[in-house]
């Protein structure tokens, strides 16, 4: 049976003619734009470079292929049955600082669905002599252990070691990862002038699992420092493969084989709610990886990425902390269908401190949910054969290939690090994402969009902050980012302001009837509020007197006038006048500026509110004329 058989066959040719129409009756394209334009307009820009199209068909398909699971180059995951019966391996990150409660937490990941364990060891995290608390009650041949210890590695691997020695567990029964990343420990802390310390420590773990713990890896490609620092997936890509690329030099220089030191390799990434861009992002690391292992000259079956992926922390917001289980559930999807081996979801009040028990269960069952409910592992390799996906993995790989080469020709990872580039790219990445989500082009539910300013947070308790040892005379390190960081600073200040006496506040003068001054109002407040403003209203009416009086009632020091254009162009500006006479600091106007620009300035109006203006400008210079420190 041939699906649509009784009906001509369309082209592309004919859908951008049709689009061509609708946007030229919309005043998007003109006459002049053709129907290849047409399509370009629609078009959306990633970070990365490549844009997002709004159509793909089998012409965009990568025209040398993606192989087939478990093959290389591993486009379609790393095994041939993908995720299989029993699902990727679902990883529980725990810090502690307390060993007690976190043995106690350990036991209640591992009876509830977990399958490894992620430990974050050193100052802001567990001790590393607490090593044998927090694993009393664990079968380290059935649970296996990932170590986060930074500087600590070689004496958390000891631990580790010794754990196993003192319960005769056999070597080969010991499996997870000592976690050594010498070179993302130095992106984040900063890079001494001799290379970064530990890298001789990492190559020495190694070569001792590969002699008595063929199960444990010993170092990992850590890429969330890139990516919390701002980076595109692009960027995160290319940085990730260049530290692979050190590592295996270091190992293989150090007499390991090529296969051995492949092995000994776990690459992590971050995965957000841009749930096909991550799909993309997995399976565009494993074709570079196997690209690079190929040049090396491995074998077909030893190129294969071992990944893990977490949830970025990045996304993760204080504000409206709810929103976070969602955007968890949409990241670990796109790991899940992108093929991951192992995924972390962060409990979605980790931004809050300490996760309880409640935010914990919840992470652990947004995977169980997508494996068991979502039956996404009974298909192997969700994604395969999507037009889209497909055309976007290439194009992803392509742009992270040249981030990767630019680096290798500054002399590598290291040297790239201390020379600056890498910081350089990704600093104005990081300008460009915050600008787009200034503009609210890259909206944050429940921050920029849509925010409740009388909510009341969850408390948790304060996780310690990690303190980085830091070279003396070091280059910089990469800094931390959150998406929502500029709007949760304008909210914190209005916070702090309202604790002393009233929230500050914008009040709407709604001018004309409900049905005409609706739309801009509920623009207006949606928009003061992600800046922690309240927003009374003057309700229907155009009296000039009237809104005055209540504006003056409402104890607001900034007004807004929201309306239609009819309505502005009426009674705009005696109301602007009174409300500056009635003592507003800032009068702003629900709209563009057009053609009354210059009578609305003698009115009294000092500014636009608009889908697309910047926000936080607004916000910040609301606040300030509002009296707000």
């Amino acid at each position: 049976m041939s699906l649509a058989a009784d009906f001509p066959e369309a082209t592309r040719a004919e859908w951008q003619k049709l689009v061509l129409q609708v946007l030229r009756k919309s005043g998007a394209a003109t006459e002049a734009t053709t129907p290849d334009g047409a399509e370009d307009l629609l078009a959306t820009p990633t970070y990365s470079g490549p844009r997002l199209r709004p159509l793909y068909t089998a012409d965009d398909a990568p025209v040398d292929g993606v192989g087939l699971p478990g093959l290389a180059p591993f486009v379609r995951g790393g095994r041939a049955q993908g995720a299989g019966s029993d699902g990727w391996d679902v990883r529980a990150l725990h810090a502690g600082p307390d060993p007690k409660a976190a043995a106690q937490a350990v036991l209640g990941d591992l009876e509830n669905g977990v399958t490894s364990l992620w430990l974050r060891l050193g100052p802001g995290g567990l001790p590393v002599d607490a090593l044998g608390t927090v694993l009393a009650e664990v079968f380290l041949d059935l649970a296996p252990v990932v170590l986060d210890a930074g500087a600590l590695t070689v004496p958390a691997a000891e631990e580790l070691f010794r754990l196993a020695a003192a319960r005769e567990l056999p070597g080969s029964r010991l499996a997870g990862s000592l976690g050594a990343d010498p070179i993302g420990l130095a992106a984040r802390a900063g890079l001494a002038a001799d290379g970064p310390a530990g890298l001789g420590d990492a190559t020495a773990l190694a070569a001792r699992c590969v002699r008595e713990f063929p199960g444990l890896r010993a170092v990992v490609v850590d890429a969330q420092p890139y990516h919390r620092a701002g980076a595109s997936d692009a960027q995160e890509l290319g940085a990730s493969l260049a530290t692979g690329v050190a590592y295996l030099r270091a190992l293989t220089d150090a007499g390991l084989g090529l296969a051995e030191a492949l092995g000994q390799l776990e690459f992590r990434y971050a995965v957000t709610a841009d749930q096909f861009t991550s799909i993309a992002k997995l399976r565009a690391a494993r074709r570079l990886w196997a690209r690079v292992a190929e040049v090396c000259g491995a074998e077909p079956d030893a190129r294969a990425q071992r990944q893990h992926a977490v949830t970025s922390s990045a996304m993760m917001t204080r504000r409206d902390p709810w929103v976070n289980m969602l955007r968890t559930t949409l990241a670990c999807f796109g790991a899940g269908v992108g093929g991951a081996d192992a995924v972390t979801v962060l409990p979605f009040d980790s931004r809050l401190g300490r996760p309880d028990d409640f935010s914990r269960r919840i992470a652990r069952n947004t995977q169980t949910l997508l494996q068991e409910e979502s039956s996404l592992i009974r298909v192997i390799d969700p994604a395969g054969g999507s037009w889209f996906v497909e055309s976007l993995t290439a194009e992803l790989a392509e742009a992270a290939w040249a981030t990767f080469t630019e680096i290798e020709q500054a002399g590598g990872i290291v040297a790239a690090l201390r020379g600056g580039i890498v910081a350089s790219r990704i600093e104005t990445t990081r300008q460009d994402r915050f600008d787009a989500i200034a503009h609210r082009r890259d909206p944050i539910t429940g921050v920029s969009e849509f925010p409740n300013v009388a909510e009341k947070l969850p408390e948790r308790p304060a996780v310690p902050v990690e303190e980085l040892d830091v070279p003396a005379g070091a280059a910089p390190g990469l800094p931390e980012i959150h998406y929502d960081a500029d709007f949760e600073a304008l909210r914190a200040r209005a916070d702090a302001h309202a604790a002393t006496g009233a929230r500050p506040a914008v009040f709407l003068a709604t001018l004309g009837s409900a049905s005409a001054s609706t739309a801009r109002a509920t623009f207006a407040a949606n928009l003061f509020q992600a800046g922690g403003c309240e927003t009374p209203t003057s309700g229907p009416g155009t009296d000039p007197a009237a809104i005055a009086a209540a504006f003056t009632a409402s104890g607001a020091a900034v007004a807004c006038l929201c309306s239609a254009d009819k309505v502005y162009a009426e009674h705009a500006a005696g109301v602007a006048r009174a409300l500056r006479e009635a003592g507003a600091r800032q009068v702003w106007l629900a709209g563009q500026a057009g053609e009354r620009a210059g009578s609305d300035a003698e009115a009294g109006i000092g500014g636009y509110v608009f889908t697309g203006c910047n926000a936080v400008a607004v916000l910040q210079a609301t606040l300030a004329e509002a009296g707000v420190a």
